[in-house]
């Protein structure tokens, strides 16, 4: 099969907070209506958080997932990848949950420990809608994102045992020999998937050299990979151009960026996806359809999941 770019839509995540942009979807049924929507405008993947309906606040419930994802199953046959990141600050355990719980063909696999510091966004929030914005994002100066080693290992033999695939994310360039190590060691299968995230306060700062870097060192570290990028705000675009032009796959979405353009806030995930997918076809890429995703991923299909 011709090679063809799978566009990923993070529609909702839990960096921003709802006094950010008031599109942000917190509800069950914006996070649904904002999924089947950037599946219609071009995403075959999207990736899922749940959040608490009244307040806007990340959650690890397993409930309002089960119906956020059997919402979007109902009305779209897009690939749903179920987030183990989770809220900062959550245990592993509650992170890694709802992979036996709804069997998911892809989830997200964080690929090492990183400091994920939110808290210069506290001083552009005048008025919060919410109490427990600010300092939720002032905490994140005092945390690190833990993903250790023993902790990897049980992300990837459950997902494994579950058939589904991990997407790993990726924010530093040392991730990569963490990958290769757990290959080495039979525990994760190969070609795998990887997601590099870049921007992020603590992370790889997002260039388009630092991009190309993160990949050579993936190729010589690991060989056989596939392998998306996603950029946080206004390095999204200029990153995800980027990676098309390199022959990679995008993420594109609001939990990476609230803005289409400079200024102009982003109705839905749909917004960004439609203007990726212009962005392809006029370098005259296609876009793949979930189906074709599903194969180029060798996913387990949508009638093997838990949900």
């Amino acid at each position: 099969m011709t090679k063809k770019l799978i566009i990923t839509a993070a529609v909702t995540g839990a960096v921003h907070t709802p006094s950010m942009s008031q599109y942000l979807p917190v509800t069950k049924e914006q996070i649904i209506d904002d999924a089947v929507k950037a599946c219609e405008a071009g995403a075959s993947v999207v990736h899922i958080h749940a959040r608490d309906p009244k307040t806007g606040r990340p959650t690890s419930s397993l409930e309002l997932m089960g119906e956020i994802v059997s919402g979007i199953k109902k009305r779209s046959d897009v690939i749903v990848c179920i987030t183990t990141g989770g809220q900062l600050g959550m245990s592993l355990e509650e992170r890694l949950a709802a992979v036996p719980a709804f069997q998911p063909e892809l989830a997200s696999c964080n690929a090492g420990s990183v400091n994920f510091v939110l808290q210069p966004a506290a001083a552009k929030i005048a008025n919060p809608k919410f109490d427990w914005e600010i300092p939720f994002l002032e905490g994140t100066y005092d945390l690190v994102f833990a993903n250790t080693y023993k902790g990897l290992e049980y992300y990837i033999t459950t997902m494994n045992q579950y058939g589904t695939l991990p997407e790993f994310e990726v924010y530093d360039v040392g991730m990569i020999n963490n990958i290769a190590f757990f290959i080495r060691k039979g525990i994760a299968k190969k070609p795998v998937y990887i997601q590099f995230v870049m921007g992020i306060l603590g992370g790889i700062p997002a260039t388009i050299e630092n991009l190309a870097f993160l990949v050579k060192t993936a190729k010589e570290q690991i060989g056989d990979f596939k392998w998306s990028v996603a950029a946080a705000g206004k390095a999204q675009f200029p990153l995800v151009t980027a990676a098309l032009g390199m022959g990679g796959n995008v993420r594109v979405g609001l939990e990476d960026n609230l803005y289409v353009k400079p200024g102009v806030l982003a109705k839905s995930s749909a917004e960004h996806v439609d203007l990726v997918r212009n962005i392809a076809e006029g370098l005259g890429i296609d876009v793949a359809t979930p189906a074709e995703a599903r194969q180029i991923l060798n996913l387990k299909g949508l009638e093997k999941v838990g949900f």
